[in-house]
């Protein structure tokens, strides 16, 4: 009968902090995006100067209570990992980093602590909490699908491009610097905002004509914004009925578009495995299962 190996305090920690599978590591990563939440309304409040006013030293004390647990939290990350260097200049190393540092820079240049606002990308985590990286393969093939766009999409923004500055040199010659289009860049500008319905409303035409070219400049503003949400669809459309044929055998899957796991990686941190992998598809090493 073969002995199962026992995990080092290094593996149960890493499976605590880097994982979602287990209680311990749901529980720790639900606590984690609490403190998170808390430490990002504290700030709000702080800033509010009424209620500074009243509670200042209780926001302080707070805000240095959790900056202390993010401390450790960071330190423990790193020394759960073989590679701390990897973790360190990771995305997720430089967010908890500069989540963290912020507060006990408050020590020495002023006003600086408001950057804790940063733990707000923190919150990038509860994709591994609520396991949305087993629906990572329908975001990639909106990725892939405006990826594939990309072509058209320049090309359609371009020929936009053109139409804005022909129509701005227009209403630069219809209207003149009389009704605010004192050259053709700020003519450039007004006709681009009326193309796209934003409509700030700091220039506006006042001659029949200049009235006349912009309702036909808004009414094309409306097909503008349609055009590349369609080129999207009919790759996204693609894409899917691709997918299906590949889950009906007809073409192999994409190697997108497989389930993914949560299962992060000791060595060289890599979260992008496939459900029931044993090794590290990225740098081999074995990976920790329950």
């Amino acid at each position: 009968m073969a002995v199962k190996p026992t995990k080092s305090w290094k593996d149960e920690l890493h499976e605590i902090i880097y994982e979602a599978d287990t209680p311990a590591g749901k529980l720790f990563d639900v606590v984690l995006l609490i403190a998170i939440l808390a430490s990002i309304v504290l700030v709000m409040l702080e800033s509010v100067k009424s209620i500074d006013a009243k509670y200042h030293n209780f926001l302080n004390i707070s805000e240095w209570i959790i900056t202390i647990l993010f401390s450790i939290e960071y330190i423990l990350r790193i020394i759960s990992v073989r590679r701390p260097i990897k973790y360190i200049t990771s995305f997720y190393g430089v967010i908890d980093l500069l989540s963290t540092i912020p507060k006990y820079l408050s020590l020495i240049f002023a006003g600086t602590h408001a950057l804790v606002a940063l733990r707000a990308l923190r919150l990038l985590r509860i994709f591994r909490i609520l396991k949305l990286a087993r629906y990572l393969g329908a975001s990639n093939q909106l990725a892939s699908a405006i990826k594939a766009s990309r072509a058209k999409i320049s090309v359609f923004l371009f020929a936009v491009m053109i139409a804005a500055v022909i129509f701005g040199t227009i209403m630069y010659l219809v209207e003149g610097e009389e009704s605010g289009f004192t050259n053709i860049p700020k003519s450039v500008y007004w006709c681009i905002v009326t193309l796209t319905t934003v409509g700030f409303g700091d220039i506006a035409p006042v001659t029949p004509l200049g009235q006349f070219i912009a309702t036909i400049i808004m009414i094309l503003g409306y097909g503008i914004i349609a055009v590349p949400t369609g080129i999207v669809s009919a790759e996204y459309t693609k894409k899917a009925n691709d997918n299906d044929k590949s889950k009906q055998g007809v073409i192999p899957p994409h190697p997108n578009e497989v389930q993914l796991n949560s299962q992060c990686c000791a060595n060289c941190l890599n979260e992008k495995h496939v459900d029931g992998a044993e090794y590290c598809f990225k740098c081999g090493c074995k990976l920790h299962h329950d």
